[in-house]
């Protein structure tokens, strides 16, 4: 039996590069990027005017004249327009490209207007600084600064620059083929309506809402408990898939044939057991030229824990995102657990004054109680001594909502 420790140490040593693909930008939200983005002009990419309103020279208010008669308006997307004289003044539009010989913009509600024999002139009613509500050309990123690396999500600021430098196309990591493998006589079809001694089958949609988080796909199936019927479902999957994960049949009763099963398909174990709970019967192992398995309990508090503690940083590194800094939360009371083993504890995070973030414990039936997830939204990894965790003591989390 592993600890934790060494049971993740485990499965990030099989780390596979899923490989990378290009996707139309469209298709890119929560893909991982696997090239480095360049600025291909200045952020802006003109003096940009940031409100409605005039544009004038400064040097004109400066030497004492307020009021300036209108030449022309300069809206967004007009090609650059010229001041012709000094003394006036150019109406702008929001997001238009800043007219030549001016240097200032003052917003209407600053500005009295009149009508003269058909001219217009604006009179300036407040004080007016020097270069104000003007965007400068290049002031937020230069011409050639890297605007984003490999290993990013692309979420949509990411989409929203992508498309600023002209990336219609863009290089991302290529996403897993995974299937999801429910085993169990007792689960039927989410459609289905139960006997009273069956249950619906939950846990791969759990994992499979969880792997839709990450933008990947993945294949549900059910396998009976019956080990040549197990074994025939499962041969042909090798060859179609880089990840197996599997709920259910790996523990040590008369009819948790999954083990057997997965060796007598070439899968070599690297551990069956986890010094953790839930999730403590946790088999993980690889089949050469074939998929890397996760072999989870049947219990759907297990089947999170297990998922969001050892299966997603997996996944993420696969597609190379950069890793994220560790999240850790201080406990909101004080928590007893005396057994030699890593607690992973379901908690309400919450943020506290003085920015702390807290873990309030969630009062669960076990590693069987789904429902109480609905009032998590992390475990808090304890550690398995001392056995008594003080409130305020700090540790680990990992979020799951």
């Amino acid at each position: 039996m592993m600890s934790v420790p060494d049971a993740f140490k485990a499965v990030m040593a099989v780390v596979k590069d899923t490989g990378a693909t290009t996707v139309l930008l469209e298709a890119a939200a929560g893909r991982i990027l696997r090239e480095q983005v360049i600025a291909d002009r200045p952020f802006p990419p003109y003096d940009r005017v940031t409100m409605d309103g005039i544009a004038i020279a400064y040097d004109s208010y400066a030497r004492g004249q307020r009021v300036f008669g209108l030449e022309d308006v300069q809206a967004a997307g007009m090609p650059r327009m010229q001041l012709a004289n000094l003394a006036d003044c150019m109406e702008v539009m929001t997001g238009a490209i800043l007219p030549e010989l001016t240097d200032t913009v003052i917003p209407y509600e600053h500005l009295q207007q009149t009508e003269h024999e058909g001219f217009k002139r604006f009179t300036i009613e407040k004080e007016v600084q020097a270069g104000q509500n003007i965007h400068a050309e290049g002031s937020d990123v230069p011409a050639g600064k890297v605007l984003l690396g490999p290993g990013v999500r692309i979420g949509p600021a990411e989409a929203g620059v992508l498309a600023s430098v002209g990336k219609a196309e863009v290089k991302v990591s290529k996403l897993p083929r995974i299937y999801l493998v429910a085993t169990g006589d007792e689960l039927v079809e989410i459609r289905s309506m139960p006997e009273r001694h069956q249950v619906r089958m939950s846990n791969v949609y759990s994992i499979a809402a969880a792997l839709h988080a990450l933008g990947i796909p993945a294949d549900i199936i059910h396998l009976r408990d019956e080990p040549h019927s197990m074994e025939q479902q499962l041969r042909p999957l090798l060859t179609k898939s880089d990840v197996l994960i599997c709920t259910g049949a790996v523990s040590a009763g008369k009819f948790d044939h999954l083990p057997q099963v997965l060796e007598r398909c070439g899968m070599q174990r690297v551990f069956h057991k986890v010094e953790q709970r839930p999730g403590k019967p946790f088999l993980f192992g690889t089949i050469p030229d074939g998929p890397v398995v996760f072999a989870l309990p049947g219990n759907p508090v297990s089947v999170q824990l297990c998922f969001y503690r050892y299966i997603q940083p997996w996944l993420l590194a696969c597609l190379h995102h950069t890793p994220e800094e560790q999240l850790f939360a201080a406990l909101e009371t004080d928590v007893k657990f005396d057994k030699p083993l890593t607690y992973f504890l379901p908690v309400q995070l919450q943020y506290a004054p003085g920015a702390r973030i807290t873990a309030r414990p969630v009062t669960y039936g076990g590693s069987g109680d789904m429902a109480s997830l609905l009032h998590a939204n992390a475990f808090m990894e304890l550690p398995p001594e001392p056995g008594t965790f003080p409130e305020g003591s700090v540790f680990p989390v990992w979020k799951f909502r």
